[in-house]
């Protein structure tokens, strides 16, 4: 014990590390871990055969597989578009790159409701651009698809472009003068050092988007076993007064959501060790 406070003391940066470490574990005691906490707790006053019957339902089945799956899909597409949005504001200059620049911060500031009926004037069926789209966007799980790319892009390019702007130029011009190709030198070069932090801005994305509510409820349609996301059950839940089913509903989301982002936190350690060798 005295070996290991020694060993904290002498590692420490900040001055008066044990008051700070206490601050920090109460802080994040109150605003995570004892939220999450009551959550269980009110899940445990259900029997099993409740718990199951409510979590595992034709209509909350259906909410986790819209949510899950469209949660996913736009974090891959934010992976792919963000990182061409961080290389196009690091590496080039061009007229109004800064409103460019503070507009991919705009889901950020915008209020999710405001978000939510911006999209769907825009992409229903007498919109600015739904009116010339072949197919039906609002008030369809596209339309969550939609709204969940908008809420998600900003984390993947403010994750990628630190990164970006500490990437030296010369090792791209070293493996050019030893004859590689510009998609050998992505290949071989940029994307090995990027991968650690693309991942983080994917985890980032996704878990922002399987929380999200204001955004997806307007243009989503809400109809159940079609376009009814798992948040809305919830709340849904909650305006009757099924509190332990609202929980039970939420555990299910939290666990598979932490199980998710602990994979990928392990391909995040994963990459990192490939790239320090």
């Amino acid at each position: 014990m005295l070996f290991t406070r020694t060993l904290l003391k002498r590692h420490s940066v900040l001055p008066g590390f044990d008051l700070a470490l206490g601050f920090t574990l109460l802080y994040l005691s109150f605003i995570v871990l004892i939220p999450l906490f009551a959550a269980f707790l009110k899940t445990a006053t259900m029997t099993w055969p409740a718990f199951w019957d409510t979590v595992s339902s034709p209509r909350v089945l259906a909410s986790y597989r819209l949510t899950f799956g469209a949660s996913f899909a736009a974090a891959v597409l934010n992976a792919g578009f963000g990182l061409v949005v961080a290389w196009v504001l690091v590496r080039y200059r061009f007229p109004f790159k800064r409103i460019v620049d503070a507009l991919v911060d705009l889901p950020f500031a915008l209020p999710t409701a405001v978000a939510g009926i911006a999209l769907t004037a825009l992409y229903a069926q007498n919109g600015w651009i739904g009116r010339w789209l072949p197919f039906k966007v609002s008030f369809t799980p596209l339309g969550v698809f939609v709204a969940l790319t908008f809420i998600g892009l900003p984390f993947v390019v403010r994750t990628l472009q630190p990164v970006l702007e500490d990437l030296q130029r010369e090792t791209e011009e070293a493996a050019a003068t030893l004859g590689a190709s510009r998609w050998q030198t992505f290949r071989h070069v940029i994307l090995p050092t990027l991968t650690p932090a693309l991942l983080t801005g994917f985890a980032l994305a996704f878990a922002r988007a399987l929380g999200e509510y204001g955004s997806v409820i307007f243009i989503a349609g809400n109809m159940p076993m079609v376009s009814e996301i798992t948040p809305l059950l919830i709340i849904t839940k909650l305006e009757q007064y099924d509190y332990a089913g609202a929980t039970a509903i939420a555990v299910v989301m939290l666990v598979a959501a932490f199980v998710l982002l602990l994979a990928i936190n392990g391909l995040q350690a994963w990459a990192r060790a490939r790239q320090g060798r």
